[in-house]
């Protein structure tokens, strides 16, 4: 399943700050912490929580946000469902990217084990 242009463009124009307080909510409610969040989004993205919150502040899209990323190098090892779509078969990078960050704060929230969600190749 690909995504449509105008899925992209709204993944596109999405502002972090205003997503972020869910992702805060969803693995607060499941009993995990902003730091586990923080260390996940460092992870995929290089951004420790000082520049999380700065860009939280400058009130970046998703595309900037991404854009000003360092992709970890592993995020290629995160497949899976995301909202409706396998991760491996989304062709948008920006899209791809963003369903990255989805997919680990789900497992996140799931209670997987960090080791696990921080993917590293074998």
């Amino acid at each position: 399943m690909t995504t449509t242009p105008e899925h992209d463009k709204r993944i596109a124009e999405m502002k972090f700050f205003s997503v972020y307080p869910h992702y805060v909510d969803k693995v607060e409610k499941k009993g995990r912490t902003v730091e586990e969040l923080h260390t996940v989004i460092e992870w995929l993205t290089g951004f420790n929580t000082k520049k999380i919150k700065q860009l939280i502040d400058e009130k970046v899209t998703f595309k900037t946000f991404f854009d000003r990323a360092t992709l970890n190098p592993n995020a290629d090892l995160i497949k899976g469902v995301i909202c409706g779509y396998r991760i491996e078969d989304i062709e948008t990078p920006l899209t791809k990217k963003a369903r990255y960050l989805d997919k680990l704060i789900d497992e996140l929230a799931k209670g997987r084990k960090m080791e696990k969600i921080l993917r590293e190749k074998k």
